[in-house]
């Protein structure tokens, strides 16, 4: 990126620059272990708060011997190398060492239960993974064959059928000669999250990384800055995590906080920003509505970001002025897909945020709000929200499904599925996805504005918004919330709630019913899976 002086001059200067060769691992790792062998890459953070600096040097010696080892065992170009691990340094060395090999790095949630792995392998016709015992239990517990998969490798040891971590690097050797790769390579393959339909293996190329670096300077204020120390609590097999973060911060020589958590604790995350003075945090919107809900950490907690950006689910308004107030920034929004990531933004440092908005085009990506017929819409008029190709961030199909990958373009226009409107000024506004969007009464009316409506009230912790099937109105509003801590729900709160919307929107949006949950359904990267819930009503 050019020197940040405002929006529309960075866009104007910007130009991409891919090298005809180019290679994730080398430009992650090798690079900077040439140049500073014990500069630290990941900072581990251990179950009993143990910190471990992990240095570049250490990463480019390990990942060579897991390359060595790997094409010993057969595994070589173009094979798919599962990931199933939480995070920490084996994940990323298992990432370095299939980029160097020339293989496709596919990444698996840790929380993925038996059947949603049994898909992916299947899928992805994975010929190794790489995982612990917690997974290969449940890899044990796959009823139907997965014929191509020949190579188990476990970083807890030899175990059965799978092959121990630490002995298969020590008789390896550390020097290795990472394959030559175009940018248009495969080197990364990660399932969308199926929130309707079977997930879908959205294959990338080796520039899927330089094509997101503007994607994260601006929500990270120009990453890299002195002193700068990444962190986020999203798992590092979602795109959010792993190119929102991990793989980016490292091409900046930025160091990654490394903390595996099963469950996300509001409090441990405020001590863990404290106690290692993270700077930058990704942190999807649904993990900032449970630090809000845990109550304002001034006070309690002395934290030292300069920057916190959030994607995955619109932020919306009322989170955005509870982190200016208890984090004192802020929160950069940021807008994409498993597919195409990072290509709408916000950056307070050169004055763009807006509240309800997610921000403008990222320098070097071309989005626009389109009509069915792939027109353009006018300002203020309502469409999807569409990415034009050729991009360097764009995926490079559906993994054996040509005729989906051909379903997602409108002429050089990649859908999103997601409804949208953009301004006078060049802001987009996210309406809800397509199958999330109500009709009632000849209304079209966006799940988000009645959510963060909710979370407005004191006694919301978490709100989901879908429609139901009615016969007079097509669709009324139906709420699911999760209350905070020690409130019941009754008649009276529903007739508050409805009554709050009510006043705050419209008429025709307040949640005509209201359900009290415990939690809501969420995908393993924090979506509410609003599919669930509209079954259910």
């Amino acid at each position: 990126m050019p020197e940040p002086t405002d929006h529309d001059a960075l866009r104007a200067a910007f130009r991409w620059c891919i090298p005809e060769r180019y290679n994730i691992a080398v430009d992650v790792c090798d690079r900077w272990a040439a140049i500073a062998p014990e500069r630290p890459a990941i900072i581990e953070v251990s179950g009993d708060w143990r910190v471990e600096p992990v240095s570049f040097g250490w990463f480019r010696e390990h990942s060579n011997r897991l390359a060595q080892a790997l094409r010993a065992c057969g595994v070589g170009r173009g094979d798919r190398v599962a990931i199933l691990l939480p995070q920490g340094r084996a994940v990323l060395t298992a990432h370095l060492a299939a980029y160097k090999l020339g293989a496709i790095a596919v990444p698996l949630a840790a929380l993925f239960g038996v059947d949603a792995l049994a898909y992916r392998l299947a899928d992805s016709g994975a010929k190794a993974i790489i995982t612990n015992a917690p997974g290969l239990a449940k890899l044990r517990q796959i009823a139907e064959p997965l014929p191509e998969l020949a190579l188990q490798i476990s970083t807890d040891g030899a175990d059965g059928a799978a092959l121990g971590w630490d002995a298969l690097l020590a008789d390896a050797s550390p020097d290795f000669t990472p394959v030559e790769t175009a940018p248009d390579d495969p080197a990364l393959m990660i399932y969308t999250s199926g929130t309707t339909g079977n997930p879908k293996g959205a294959l990338h190329g080796h520039r899927v990384l330089p094509g997101h670096l503007p994607g994260v300077q601006m929500p990270h204020e120009f990453m890299p800055q002195p002193g700068d120390l990444a962190w986020t609590p999203a798992d590092w097999a979602w795109a959010g995590g792993l190119l929102n973060m991990l793989l980016p911060a490292l091409h900046f020589g930025v160091a990654v906080v490394a903390r595996p958590v099963t469950r996300f604790e509001p409090d441990e995350a405020y001590r863990l920003m404290q106690d290692l003075g993270i700077r930058n945090a990704f942190v999807p919107p649904t993990a900032l509505r449970m630090l809000r809900g845990a109550g304002n950490p001034q006070g309690r907690f002395k934290l030292n970001l300069r920057t916190v950006a959030a994607a995955g689910e619109a932020l919306g308004a009322e989170t955005l002025a509870w982190g200016r107030e208890a984090l004192g920034l802020s929160i950069n929004e940021a807008y994409g897909q498993t597919e195409c990531n990072l290509v709408l933004a916000s950056s307070a440092a050169i004055g763009v945020s807006r509240p309800g908005a997610i921000g403008k085009a990222v320098p070097g990506h071309e989005v626009a709000i389109i009509r069915p017929d792939g027109t353009v819409c006018a300002v203020g008029e309502q469409g999807q929200i569409a990415v034009r190709r050729p991009d360097p961030v764009m995926f490079l199909e559906y993994w054996r499904n040509p005729a989906a990958t051909a379903a997602k373009f409108v002429g050089d226009w990649m859908t999103t599925g997601d409804e949208g409107v953009q301004d006078e000024d060049g802001y987009v506004r996210f309406i809800g996805r397509d199958d999330d969007v109500i009709t009632s009464s000849g209304y079209r009316i966006g799940p988000g504005e009645i959510e963060d409506c909710l979370l407005k009230h004191p006694a919301v912790a978490l709100a989901a918004v879908i429609g139901k099937p009615d016969r007079l109105r097509t669709e009324i509003v139906k709420a699911f919330v999760v209350l905070k801590s020690g409130l019941a729900g009754s008649p009276a709160l529903v007739s508050e709630l409805q009554g709050f919307v009510r006043a705050r929107l419209s008429a025709h949006e307040y949640p005509r019913e209201i359900a009290f949950r415990d939690e809501l359904p969420m995908t393993t990267t924090g979506k509410i899976i609003r599919r669930a819930l509209r079954a259910e009503a």
